[in-house]
């Protein structure tokens, strides 16, 4: 059967194997494989490229329960769950309660073990770092048919390659995640108009103190108007500036279940074009000057405004498309992503769904994508042009710098991943012991030299 990533390419036929214990886990890996040819596990397959795709899937979707919520004395609130519950799963059970998770992602169709895989990150890692940084610890299925628990103080070096790993390391079973108060229901939301590009950073710096910080950027705009945005800057609502209904004390109150919207079939590609995309961009940043700057609106609706459009990916045709997503640091940020911004913008290839968020240091983890710096997404749909493009603006990312997300790429080279994830040896000897005989394996590791 065929499967692919969220960005529907590149599609490749692979055998789907969907377990329902950890013992059948093993015996499908280890030590004498039943499944011919390589694994990788594969959770809501939210990836966006490669990285979730081989001969064989190993679907967590089984591994879907809750195992507990403690708090300890000093007030650290800790869920352990399973890898295969989705974050809307885990906020579902959580909020109720008065909890809320300390990073979300951009959907939350993602499970816990591709949150960690990827080691996601949100709208405030300027304040709060990426997910695992909320990780106390996991359990890790070996290749062996071990399973270990491994922390920053156990199994320390294979904690570090398997947040971030993309998979690579073993199978996640499960998880330790602390936890957050959450006083309402609410996002109080800020939004700013940025000029261009430099208008843009100066607020998001000016706005550090925000809890979370996100700007749709225009991506065709160009010369004094280029990078133009809208800064979208939120809070959790305390429960007394709350509306009523998303006050956590009332009987009424529950995670939000908005009404969605299907896209039913692939549209078209031809109708994404340079005057398609022109038009929409300065529609929406007509509209979203006009409105007001303050409002209350549910975190459902902040968080992830793209999910009330199920299978919004059919958007961009039926043969997929690719995001690029990069980060340069700050010393070089506005230099780097200006250039990339001209040179999408010349070429005509720009999208509608373009982000600029701020991040704060880096983590320890091996691959992790954030440091310090500026990040920018770009979807671009997929027509054999696009790659020329592609190479261009990976000359630009590696003169400033920056590097791209694992979790999202479908044809970086590795030459240029090895150029710019410094601790990729360090990863490769991590995992020579753990899987020597390389049982877990995906097209983009092979491509990227990882096995």
């Amino acid at each position: 059967m065929s499967y692919s990533g969220w960005g529907r390419y590149p599609t490749v036929d692979s055998l789907l194997v969907e377990p329902s214990t950890p013992d059948d886990f093993a015996r499908l890996i280890s030590p004498a494989p039943d499944l011919p040819g390589k694994a990788i596990p594969r959770g809501a397959g939210r990836s966006y490229g490669d990285s979730a795709l081989a001969e064989n899937l190993l679907s967590t979707r089984y591994l879907d329960n809750f195992c507990g919520i403690n708090t300890s004395e000093q007030g650290v609130t800790v869920l352990r769950c399973a890898s295969g519950l989705s974050l809307d799963e885990v906020l579902q059970t959580i909020v109720p309660k008065g909890f809320f998770l300390p990073v979300v992602a951009g959907t939350k169709a993602v499970t816990v073990g591709g949150a960690i895989a990827s080691d996601i990150h949100g709208k405030n890692h300027h304040r709060e770092g990426s997910f695992c940084d909320h990780v106390d610890s996991l359990q890790l299925l070996l290749a062996s048919g071990e399973v270990i628990t491994c922390s920053r103080n156990n199994n320390a070096d294979l904690f570090l390659a398997t947040c971030g790993g993309m998979g690579l390391t073993g199978l996640i079973l499960d998880a330790s995640l602390r936890l957050i108060t959450l006083p309402s229901l609410d996002i109080a939301q800020r939004s700013l108009v940025a000029a261009n590009l430099k208008d843009s950073m100066e607020l998001m710096t000016a706005h550090d103190d925000a809890h979370y910080s996100v700007a749709w950027i225009d991506c065709l705009a160009r010369h004094s108007a280029q990078g133009r945005s809208i800064l979208f800057l939120g809070e959790h609502a305390s429960a007394d500036s709350a509306r009523p209904r998303s006050r956590l004390s009332s009987p009424s109150a529950k995670p939000p279940q908005r009404r969605t919207l299907s896209v039913p079939f692939n549209a078209p590609a031809a109708l994404l074009n340079r005057y398609s995309m022109s038009a929409f961009n300065a529609t929406y940043f007509a509209l979203k000057k006009a409105l007001a700057a303050e409002s209350k609106v549910d975190y459902d609706a902040y968080f992830f405004p793209l999910e009330r459009l199920r299978n919004w990916n059919r958007l961009y045709g039926s043969k997929g498309f690719l995001q690029y997503q990069l980060v340069i640091p700050c010393e070089s940020a506005y230099a780097g992503i200006s250039a990339v911004l001209e040179r999408v913008a010349a070429a005509g290839k720009g999208s509608f769904l373009s982000v600029l968020k701020r991040f704060g240091k880096g983590n320890a983890n091996l691959l992790s994508f954030p440091t310090e710096g500026y990040t920018l997404a770009l979807d671009f749909k997929y027509e054999p042009s696009l790659f020329p493009l592609l190479d261009e603006l990976d000359a630009i990312v590696l003169d400033h710098g920056g590097r791209l997300y694992l979790a999202k790429d479908a044809r970086m080279s590795a030459e240029f991943f090895r150029k710019t994830y410094p601790n990729w040896e360090r990863f490769l000897e991590i995992k020579a012991k753990v899987d020597p005989g390389g049982q877990f394996s995906s097209l983009q590791s092979r491509r990227l030299g990882l096995g």
